[in-house]
């Protein structure tokens, strides 16, 4: 089966188009072979990565093409419930289980019965919770708290995760026969900064998608600030790419966008780190010259910021021509024209307050 050639259900139409979804590096091409492979199956899927990198768009896609298309996707945020709740939650409870439970409550396992379970951020499961929901995955049975009859179910579990469940296993906080479970096959999703390759079509999706959204087009970015972005280490990945585009097209500054990275980047250069491969030989010439340009980059990216991005007072600060500063700032992948000032768009201007709040709180979230 191949993904174009899927039934188009209600569920992949909400998804953004996957030539967006899985770009063209190596990495995600490798992502979207598996996922293909393993979507008509009913195999457990680990899906791994960084925050940001999509997990859940992943979850979405698997249960969309899958034969379980038709039941319903029950996501589990494990860390948003209470360990105190959790189980009721999960598995439900009956009448008269305990003081309130005046009727009977499905839990998430049976609300996706014929569907998906997602349980997203899983190794923030208790360590008790993991074992009744391994048996859910061995025999396909489970009991609601205060009930004594077993009940079946039938449901494809899909899990997320941002950190390491092996280490997690080695502390005794996550069982090995659970997590030999849930990741019959294991999908991991690259950061951003290793699939910058991507970046262009992300920005532009998100341009097009935001605009439409709060109906304004801004103005192109420039071709120094793409720079910037694709030198940039995204360490929010996508979701950080989305937040900022879409604060872009709604105040149309550059400047704004700009900044917002540039702490990091400073941070990212404090102590002056430079990646060293050991594998080989290395250039102690070509090391001191990075870590000097990291050093620099950090300098100015400071004093820019303490003289509100003027150039002229950058460079009289720093003691050096102002062509000497064009030239490290091209060298270092910044801004080479200064930022556009915020300009607030016309459609703002004549909207009232009472119809700026909601535009502003409503936002479709992509990643």
């Amino acid at each position: 089966m191949t993904l174009v050639h899927n039934n188009e259900s209600a569920a992949l139409s909400s998804l953004p188009p996957l030539d967006i979804i899985f770009g063209k590096t190596a990495a995600m091409l490798a992502v979207r072979n598996k996922l293909e492979r393993v979507a008509e199956t009913d195999v457990p899927v680990l899906i791994q990565g960084e925050s940001g990198t999509g997990k859940e768009i992943a979850v979405r896609l698997l249960h969309a093409l899958s034969m379980r298309s038709r039941g319903a996707l029950v996501k589990v945020s494990c860390p948003a419930i209470p360990s105190s709740l959790l189980e009721t939650e999960l598995f439900g409870y009956e009448k008269g289980a305990f003081t309130g439970a005046m009727t009977t409550k499905l839990g998430r396992v049976e609300q996706a019965h014929q569907g998906t379970l997602f349980l997203d951020e899983v190794g923030s499961l208790d360590i008790a919770v993991q074992s009744k929901l391994l048996q859910v995955l061995q025999d396909g049975t489970f009991v609601r708290v205060g009930g004594h009859e077993p009940r079946s179910i039938a449901t494809r579990l899909v899990s997320a995760s941002n950190g390491d469940l092996r280490s997690q296993v080695e502390e005794g906080t996550f069982r090995l026969d659970f997590l030999f479970r849930i990741n019959a096959v294991t999908i991991n999703l690259p950061p951003l900064r290793q699939r910058i390759a991507d970046l262009p079509v992300l920005i532009d999706y998100f341009i097009e998608h935001y605009a439409k959204t709060f109906n304004h087009t801004p103005e192109l970015l420039s071709k120094s600030a793409v720079r910037l972005m694709q030198a940039y280490h995204w360490p929010g990945n996508i979701r950080q790419l989305e937040n900022l585009i879409r604060s872009y097209v709604l105040i149309g500054s550059e400047e704004a966008l700009v900044a917002e990275m540039m702490p990091d980047a400073a941070r990212s250069n404090s102590g002056i780190t430079t990646e060293i491969d050991l594998n080989e030989p290395v250039s102690l010439k070509r090391i001191t010259k990075q870590a000097t340009q990291d050093l620099e980059r950090q300098i100015i990216l400071k004093v820019l910021q303490a003289n509100s991005w003027n150039r002229q007072k950058t460079a009289k600060w720093l003691q050096i021509s102002y062509r000497s500063l064009l030239y490290k700032l091209s060298e270092a992948g910044m801004p080479e024209v200064p930022p556009r000032p915020i300009r607030i768009p016309q459609m703002l201007k004549k909207t009232d307050e009472r119809t700026l709040k909601p535009a502003l709180t409503s936002r479709t979230r992509i990643y």
